[in-house]
């Protein structure tokens, strides 16, 4: 399992926490809590990603796999957009430019 810096981290979570908070609560609702209303990238490693949901006013742990495990840091934005892409046509809903 890669580790990435926290410095990496701390930067992809903020990022997608900021800019794509509907990106997570799609990835959230399509791989593992279809009722969650809100989701919060709280982190990730090599093969999965890692989110609060929240469920009924209450929140959850999630952690859902990539498609492909990360390698390097290129790698990590294409497979958030590869996961939210998987996510989006499981749900139905309309992509958003990436």
């Amino acid at each position: 399992m890669t580790a990435f810096d926290e410095s990496v981290v701390s930067a992809v979570l903020s990022h997608m926490n900021d800019d794509h908070a509907d990106d997570n609560l799609a990835i959230v609702r399509a791989f593992a809590e279809p009722d969650a209303t809100a989701a919060v990238m709280t982190g990730f490693d090599s093969v999965a990603g890692e989110w609060t949901a929240t469920v009924d006013g209450a929140d959850r742990p999630v952690r859902v796999p990539w498609p492909t495990e990360l390698t390097d840091r290129a790698s990590i934005r294409r497979e958030v957009v590869a996961l939210y892409k998987a996510g989006a046509e499981r749900l139905g809903i309309e992509l958003d430019d990436h």
